[in-house]
């Protein structure tokens, strides 16, 4: 069991899983989060994108703007992390592929 597991957090994440529209997430993350870290929380996710996608340090850190040092954990996490990023990567990009058709 993940340390993160608790009754507080399992209530925000189920919370997060029964909202149904971007618009009640935009709703709800506004209400939760600072606007900083609702940038901060899709910098990090936008830099997982591209690294996955073969994207060097530097080109990241044009197109995003967030340091190395942020861009080396997130590449960590992307790594060796428990598959987070991986799996929201492909759901985001199976989403869009069928978007596309």
């Amino acid at each position: 069991m993940h340390s993160l597991h608790n009754k507080s957090v399992d209530n925000l994440f189920n919370t997060i899983l029964n909202l149904s529209s971007l618009d009640e997430c935009y709703d709800f993350f506004e209400d939760l989060c600072t606007v900083k870290e609702i940038f901060d929380m899709a910098s990090r996710f936008d830099a997982a994108i591209m690294l996955d996608n073969g994207k060097s340090y530097q080109q990241i850190v044009n197109a995003v703007g967030i340091s190395t040092a942020t861009i080396s954990r997130v590449n960590r996490a992307l790594s060796y992390g428990s598959g987070g990023y991986k799996n929201a990567i492909s759901k985001l990009s199976d989403k869009e592929s069928k978007n596309d058709n």
